[in-house]
């Protein structure tokens, strides 16, 4: 099928003009003014933004943890990302102890098979056992399955968590096979302790999840790991950056150059701490790992995305029913699945206080949420821009149009949203993957099965797209 989207605004991470945009065999393969092309398709973008579709780096669906397992699955996570203006996500693909990362793509695999997406999918692998189940050897050759990122996690001591000894191991493998190490930066053995004597004292409540997680044993293990992707000499990229003291490190990595990257989520741009004080344990809705920070560090995180001491901006989706599921183990804090939703408002939320405030550059929001993750995550240049030979994933965004973002309309399985009863202006109007159309006018038109698995290049190269398709 080809598509013409005539006279819009064209903007990629480099580019701002005016133009038409030619789709044909889910390629772009013209761009030009008042292209003179016959379409299958025409879509009329006047006075309308002609970008790049969103990539989400950081998503956990359908993921078992804490006893209960994640409410959205690949039907419905990618059908909530769609509506959003996300075109692909990277889910990760996390090893249960005891499977060999062979059997956890299987896995995963069988899961969009079950629940086919309606937007691209990729994964990332969760390293948490090379004892019993994982090898070095295994973990070398998932580059080759198109799998070319390596999560660890230094966090959530006696479930997921890796000690140094296997963090470094990753570190190397990485250095030896082209993939990028995610690594979840916070001090498990401190927290630990510190969540152990929290409770003990008899303070179960939700906020206390803040105040057991210090910002410090954050700082720490950020340093921690970038010292020894150092060693290692392996590219790192630090997910889910909170704070100011985490920002540091990364600060004074990128001033010399190291290959370190940060990304930070929409969520610790918008929510404070206070925010689990809510009454009724409605606080446990924000739950989530590293917690919510004092609200003066937000602005040091707007000054981290504005500088490019942060790279990204993801959602960390992880989203858990309230109270079915936040409340499965019993009301005290350290027992609740942590994660929160948010795949669905990432770009509404970065271009209504980023963009139309003058925080970020037209352009800059589109590296954070689109070029900059293509980059990284081995899918530049066939996603992540708009140019001919790429994926024709595109996204025709109204800048006027308004919303009030709710849980009664989004398109997840949970049951609340984090940034309910915002109002914001810009949303999506025509979602297009591969040059297929998602969703239009606010109705999805697509059937689950649009989106497919996508194949990663190694870090550092490109994923080139297929020739332009001849006009």
């Amino acid at each position: 099928m080809s598509v013409l989207i005539k006279g819009g605004r064209i903007l990629t991470a480099s580019d701002d003009y005016f133009g038409d945009v030619f789709v044909d065999d889910g390629r772009v393969a013209l761009l030009g003014s008042s292209l003179d092309v016959t379409a299958d398709k025409v879509i009329d973008a006047s006075g309308k933004i002609v970008m790049p579709g969103a990539i989400d780096p950081h998503t956990h669906i359908e993921m078992f943890f804490g006893g209960t397992t994640t409410c959205d699955d690949f039907t419905s996570g990618t059908t909530s990302a769609a509506f959003g203006g996300t075109t692909t996500l990277i889910d990760f693909c996390m090893q249960t102890p005891g499977d060999t990362f062979a059997q956890a793509l299987e896995k995963y695999h069988e899961k969009i098979t079950r629940c086919p997406p309606v937007i691209d999918v990729g994964f990332h692998i969760g390293v948490t056992d090379l004892h019993t189940g994982g090898t070095l050897e295994d973990l070398a050759k998932l580059p080759d399955e198109g799998v070319t990122s390596y999560k660890v996690f230094m966090a959530y001591k006696g479930a997921v968590m890796v000690d140094d000894e296997t963090l470094f191991k990753v570190l190397r493998t990485a250095h030896q096979t082209g993939g990028l190490v995610m690594v979840h930066a916070e001090n498990g053995d401190a927290i630990d302790i510190i969540v152990k004597e929290t409770v003990a004292a008899g303070n179960t409540d939700p906020v206390w999840h803040a105040r057991s997680r210090p910002m410090e044993t954050e700082a720490e293990a950020t340093n921690r790991a970038i010292q020894l992707a150092r060693v290692a000499d392996a590219p790192l990229y630090v997910v889910h950056v909170s704070c100011q003291p985490s920002v540091e490190p990364i600060a004074l990595a990128r001033e010399k150059g190291w290959k370190i990257w940060g990304e930070t989520c929409t969520q610790y741009l918008f929510i404070d701490e206070t925010m689990m004080e809510k009454p009724n344990w409605e606080g446990a809705k924000y739950i989530y790992t590293p917690p919510p920070r004092p609200k003066e560090h937000q602005e040091h995180l707007w000054k981290a995305i504005t500088t490019d001491v942060l790279s990204a901006v993801s959602t960390d989706h992880c989203p858990f029913n309230w109270p079915d599921q936040k409340g499965i183990n019993g009301r005290e804090f350290q027992v609740v699945p942590n994660g929160g939703p948010g795949i669905e408002n990432r770009l509404h939320m970065l271009w209504t206080h980023g963009v139309r405030t003058g925080r970020i550059t037209p352009n800059r929001f589109v590296e954070l949420v689109s070029t900059n993750v293509a980059k990284l995550f081995g899918l530049y240049p066939r996603k992540g821009t708009i140019a001919p030979g790429s994926d024709a994933d595109i996204v025709v965004w109204d800048p006027e149009k308004k919303l009030t973002i709710s849980a009664a309309t989004h398109h997840t399985n949970v049951n609340y949203n984090l940034f309910e009863g915002e109002q914001v202006t810009g949303a999506p109007e025509v979602v297009l993957v591969r040059g297929q159309v998602i969703v239009e006018d606010d109705e999805l038109v697509a059937e689950p099965g649009a989106g497919q698995f996508v194949k990663r290049a190694r870090f550092g190269e490109e994923l080139l797209a297929a020739p332009a398709a001849a006009v």
